[in-house]
């Protein structure tokens, strides 16, 4: 173990990471619960995307500069910054009194939030050897998983016993805690940076990942404004183009280009972008097949996609075994077996499947998804100088926080248009019928005539959706096969 992991208290600091990750995790889906007394209360149900749009957008775009930061400035300071503008945010995104205000302060929680899942990473490669550092990344990317379940009780508790301006203000004490853990307990070499900040690089790279989040967003919408959506990737074009040419020739570039000369790093961001597009689409879509088919609750819906945060940690603790022993293509190859046979399930089943079966996909969809997450995250770590891990890292962090974003919208086109061919080849069923059964609340609001045929709608427009993602895991191993002569095992 590295000097500085005997200087810090590892137990207290990677406690302090996992409540920051969960934190993170859970306030990008627990507004969704609150998200209509919100609208009641403050009156702006055209803005609500927003309240949601905006924060990934914000998160999406400060990633990378605080991994950049994280390398030449330092881990704590960096983190300790992030928590701090994410709570600052909290706070007033609680206190605001208009949709419109939400949203600014939405944006600055995303600032912060930013920081947070590449920093914890960064700590955790700095703090921990590398088959155990494994099993701490499955187990803080878990978080994520878990939070997705205790989200929706977590808020609605909070928003039916207090009011929905705590589901914000309960960040403060949970991120102070954090702050102060890490300030007295994690300790760090100070770095002597004499480099200026890329401040050209970092406003083409932010110009070019908001054209292209904003596109995809407006893709997702309906009706699509395609002119709109053609002048956003035709900036994102240029500002690639301009950001590539800035960071050539810069002193010091936000993202080196030469880390995209090796190979690994290249493949491993290309997988993770996949699987994690793929990774969204099951997460989203799987709870409407068990809500609106199987007309479950929406806790037991939750309870469908589970196994898979659990098996993330195993999958976690396979990947830190193999990767003393094995190449990162090989454990990739294996990854992507484990998502290919369960998406290829996801595609076969009938409509209505037993409950159980759901739970054997997420089994073996989540060991896939914490082997490929934590294989990609310690290659792309190990293939670059001790310099440049925050900045790796960060890269990885944008690559699946990119996937999840423009996939998102890639599905919502796909379940939309045949949900809307569905119902114009279907006698008697509409858009907002469809609305009404996927909500289990609404559904026995619904004609026993009807809800046979509107559940078939909603079978193959999932249906459709899991072709996609399906397809995906494809072209994943496709990518990973362009890494089979990398010889050397991950040292």
């Amino acid at each position: 173990m590295s000097q500085t992991a005997k200087q810090s208290n590892v137990m207290l600091v990677t406690i302090a990471l996992f409540v920051a990750t969960f934190m993170a995790a859970i306030e990008g889906t627990i507004v969704s619960t609150a998200m209509p007394t919100i609208v009641g209360d403050l009156h702006g149900v055209a803005l609500m995307n927003w309240v949601f749009s905006i924060f990934l957008l914000t998160n999406a775009i400060a990633t990378p500069i605080y991994g950049k930061l994280a390398d030449s400035i330092g881990r704590k300071p960096m983190f300790i910054g992030g928590i701090t503008i994410f709570i600052f945010g909290s706070v007033m995104s609680g206190l605001s009194h208009s949709m419109l205000v939400l949203i600014i302060w939405r944006a600055v929680q995303g600032i912060g939030a930013g920081s947070i899942l590449p920093i914890s990473n960064t700590i955790i490669a700095d703090i921990y050897p590398l088959e155990k550092r494994a099993q701490v990344l499955g187990l803080n990317s878990s978080a994520w998983g878990i939070a997705s379940v205790i989200a929706p009780l977590l808020g609605g508790f909070i928003v039916d016993q207090l009011s929905w301006h705590w589901i914000f203000f309960i960040n403060l004490p949970i991120g102070l805690i954090v702050m102060i853990l890490v300030q007295f307990y994690f300790h760090e070499e100070k770095r002597q940076t004499k480099s200026k900040m890329d401040v050209g690089g970092t406003c083409w790279l932010t110009i070019m990942l908001l054209a292209i989040m904003y596109a995809f967003q407006l893709v997702g919408q309906s009706p699509i404004n395609w002119k709109i959506v053609a002048s956003c990737f035709l900036v994102t074009v240029i500002a690639a183009i301009m950001f590539i040419r800035r960071e050539r020739v810069a002193e010091d570039p936000l993202i080196p280009m030469e880390l995209f000369d090796n190979r690994t790093f290249v493949v491993q961001n290309i997988v993770v972008f996949l699987v994690s597009g793929f990774l969204i689409g099951y997460e989203v879509y799987l709870p409407d097949w068990t809500q609106g088919i199987l007309g479950l609750q929406a806790s037991m819906a939750g309870f469908a996609i589970t196994p898979s945060s659990l098996m993330w940690i195993v999958g976690s603790f396979i990947a830190g075994k193999l990767l003393v022993k094995t190449t990162p293509h090989s454990i990739i190859n294996l990854s992507l077996f484990f998502i290919l046979v369960g998406g290829i399930i996801m595609v076969l089943i009938p409509a209505y499947t037993p409950f159980v079966a759901f739970l054997l996909i997420s089994v073996i969809c989540g060991t896939g998804f914490g082997l490929t997450v934590t294989t990609s995250m310690i290659s792309v770590q190990n293939t670059v100088k001790s310099t440049e891990i925050g900045v790796a890292t960060s890269f990885n962090t944008l690559a699946r926080t990119l996937g999840q974003t423009l996939m998102i919208s890639i599905f919502g086109i796909v379940m939309n248009m045949t949900m809307l061919r569905g119902v114009r080849q279907t006698e008697g069923t509409t858009l907002k019928m469809m609305d009404k059964l996927i909500n289990p609340m609404t559904a026995n609001q619904l004609s026993s005539h009807v809800l046979p045929k509107l559940r078939t709608i909603l079978y193959h427009s999932l249906h459709n959706v899991f072709i996609v993602a399906l397809i995906l895991i494809l072209i994943a191993f496709a990518v990973n096969f362009a890494d089979r002569k990398k010889k050397q095992r991950t040292d």
